[in-house]
């Protein structure tokens, strides 16, 4: 793996990894060394010269395409975007109860880039869209096993998202070919939506009138209230995961780690999914007071927002809290029993780091 050798490997089969949060807060816009790994089979190869992208369902004109063609026959646009997976910051959930089964992501399943690549609205108008077509199924090459079946992995966005400027159907990541980790030869990105919507190694596109019926968007990625349980849940209830919530994450200091004098600048980044971060507040008081981090770079809806405090702790044990507000108005909820679920999704409580202050 030709990642940071720091790089916390949750899995190996499937390769599930992310970086250590502090590599995170270091660039704007993440390497390819420090962007987080997530699969949910072995990675698939694909032979670019024979790679074809299939565009079918409910078009006037189904085709195949050849990287050959998306390279000359479409016009080349780019996209800064950050992606984040549904289970980021998974393993803070595990102090209010269990999720089984799950990977135990920490803070850094998220990173930010520039993709490159075709717009899948241009695809779409080259195809012809139908009147009833409502959905939009993105199908990948790699092999999923559940329950003894290779159900593959797909997702689906509306079809209002997919004729947005933003989503991309990209061959370049930071300017460079995309790696076949993340998606090589060509891959969905779906800015401000969970991770799990840009499907990696794109191999099909098809028009529907409802959503996807492939597991992962009909029944793995959907979000339970706090009281639903795995073995008693109709799983038809579930909320359908697509837009990621109002989040942030301090990456610094760490956690338990100690600070001379009580003189600290805390830093870390702020999210929400197409919506701008318009406040980011630390507490030092357990939420009785509040004060506001400055924000150092990011106004791009699409992108994460990166922000710094300079505290002054007082001696001792000290608790620092974050929480970010968007331009909606949105704003994390203080427990993690209010957002806990059984499948770890879609943690957005204040987050917390203790340190220890001493005077030098």
């Amino acid at each position: 793996m030709d990642k940071d050798p720091h790089f916390i490997i949750h899995s190996t089969n499937p390769l599930n990894a992310e970086p250590e949060p502090d590599k995170l807060r270091e660039n704007f816009i993440t390497p390819y060394k420090e962007f987080y790994i997530r699969n949910h089979g072995d990675i698939p190869e694909i032979d670019e010269n024979i790679f074809r992208l299939q565009v079918n369902g409910l078009v006037e004109r189904e085709m195949e395409l050849s990287m050959k063609d998306l390279l000359e026959d479409f016009s080349k646009h780019s996209v800064m975007a950050t992606l984040q997976c549904a289970g980021n910051r998974r393993t803070e959930l595990l102090q209010v109860a269990p999720v089984p089964g799950e990977v135990p992501w920490h803070d850094s399943a998220i990173g930010n880039a520039v993709w490159t690549g075709v717009r899948l609205r241009d695809i779409l108008i080259h195809s012809g869209v139908k009147n009833e077509a409502r959905y939009i199924e993105f199908m990948g090459a790699d092999e999923v096993f559940r329950h003894g079946e290779n159900v593959g992995f797909g997702a689906s966005i509306q079809i209002e998202k997919g004729l947005s400027d933003e989503v991309i159907l990209a061959y370049e990541m930071n300017d460079s070919p995309l790696e076949p980790t993340h998606g090589f030869p060509l891959r969905a990105v779906v800015p401000g939506y969970i991770g799990a919507r840009s499907v990696k190694w794109l191999t099909r596109i098809t028009l529907l009138k409802e959503p996807s019926k492939n597991y992962f968007q009909d029944h793995a990625y959907r979000l339970f209230p706090p009281e639903a349980k795995a073995e008693t849940v109709d799983w038809n209830t579930g909320i359908q995961l697509s837009e990621l919530n109002v989040n942030c994450v301090i990456t610094a200091p760490k956690n338990d780690s100690i600070i001379n004098n009580g003189a600290v600048t805390a830093e870390g980044w702020a999210i929400s999914g197409g919506k701008k971060i318009i406040r980011v507040e630390i507490s030092i008081d357990n939420g009785v007071s509040w004060s506001n981090a400055k924000i150092t770079d990011g106004d791009n809806p699409m992108t994460w927002s990166f922000w710094e405090a300079k505290l002054a702790l007082p001696s001792g044990e000290s608790e620092i809290i974050a929480r970010a507000i968007d331009s909606e108005m949105n704003i994390q909820p203080a427990e993690l029993r209010e957002v806990w679920n059984f499948k770890g999704y879609m943690n957005n409580g204040w987050h917390r780091v203790k340190v220890g202050v001493k005077e030098s």
